[in-house]
């Protein structure tokens, strides 16, 4: 049986991102494990904001902050990730909704994440394809896009520049403690670590009964719809709506609990593109090349999963929705706690223990 140091189950964006982050200390004899490849599961079927400005409370949009500032330094370690900070618009439709937004700008201001309430008026300056029946927005400079297939390629080719193992298409079929250590058994064999980080995303839940812990996340499906190239028309990254680098626009916003169901359905579909419609009504004249859905990690109270397992010295977990947003900042966090023992900001918050 091989032995390494550090075992992390899964390899999507914040399981590649932490075998990178703790390869750089060059002290650990890594290895990353994946059911199926890197980009096989939610990381490969996301819209890939970087989004801040509205994650509450206001402690969890300071971790998103934090995360995003890191961004250009992880470009010139790692490589074009094509990360852009296009600023982030999040319309609202009734006046209502205003007073809600100048309580949350009010409460965000208090972490350093400046927002903007904008007038219909304002907004429609800004970016005038969106439709003129919405009553103004929140904006933020701080929100942007990367392209998730350039950033998880790029965080398991520096990991692996830095001596990380890989096991693709190997299932993990069970995990036993093992003195001070674990033994995680595999369709290709069985390997011993001391540390075992469980990033398997909507499957962390299994991984956690294979242990005897119960990890509180359910699977919410996400359907996106995506049009045919077009010219660049939208400025800024927009709730629900994004145009990428080549032009095409990428809509999505459902949320259905489903289980591990990626099908697309034609009444979600339908109600993206009305949405779209609704929002931006120039997209009624778009072509939609193709659909796909994907599978969001959602903790029960929506907020990450971090830190030490309680009960199991050296398992870790790493669970979480937005995982393209906080990968630089949950990596870096992890990589600090299983080398130190201790993290450069607390995550006493994101314990499983609150559950």
């Amino acid at each position: 049986m091989k032995k390494f140091d550090v075992i992390i189950i899964g390899s999507g964006v914040v399981g590649s991102s932490i075998a990178y982050h703790l390869s750089e200390y060059k002290e650990h004899e890594i290895l990353l494990i994946d059911k199926d490849f890197p980009l096989s599961g939610t990381s490969g079927s996301t819209q890939a904001w970087v989004w801040v400005h509205t994650k509450v409370p206001s402690w969890y949009g300071e971790l998103s902050l934090y995360s995003a500032e890191l961004y250009p330094i992880l470009e010139k370690k790692i490589g074009d990730v094509e990360y852009n900070r296009t600023g982030g618009i999040a319309p609202f439709f009734n006046e209502a909704e205003r007073e809600k937004a100048y309580r949350l700008a009010e409460k965000q201001a208090e972490v350093g994440i400046d927002i903007k309430v904008l007038t219909k008026d304002e907004v429609l300056e800004m970016e005038p394809y969106l439709s003129s029946k919405i009553a103004g927005a929140t904006f933020s400079k701080l929100d942007g896009t990367v392209n998730p297939f350039r950033l998880v390629e790029l965080y398991v080719k520096a990991a692996r520049k830095n001596g990380v193992k890989t096991s693709y298409y190997n299932r993990v079929l069970d995990i036993v403690k093992s003195g001070n250590g674990y033994q995680v058994k595999t369709e290709r064999g069985t390997f011993l670590t001391t540390k075992l980080i469980l990033a398997g995303g909507p499957w962390s839940k299994d991984l956690g009964e294979l242990l005897g812990v119960h990890i509180p996340i359910k699977q919410v499906r996400g359907q996106i719809i995506i049009t045919e190239p077009l010219q660049p028309f939208l400025k800024y990254t927009i709730g629900g709506i994004r145009q990428t680098v080549n032009g095409e626009v990428l809509i999505g916003y459902s949320k259905e609990e489903v289980g591990y169901d990626r099908r697309t359905t034609l009444d979600v579909i339908q109600q993206t593109a009305k949405m779209a419609i609704d929002f931006i009504p120039a997209l009624a004249e778009a072509n939609i090349v193709r659909t796909f859905a994907g599978i969001r990690v959602m903790p029960l109270d929506e907020l990450p999963i971090l830190g030490q397992i309680p009960g199991l010295p050296g398992a870790f977990i790493a669970a979480m929705h937005s995982g393209i947003t906080l990968s630089p900042i949950v990596g870096t966090l992890m990589a600090e706690l299983l080398t130190e023992g201790e993290t450069s900001l607390d995550i006493t918050r994101y314990s499983l223990s609150r559950f």
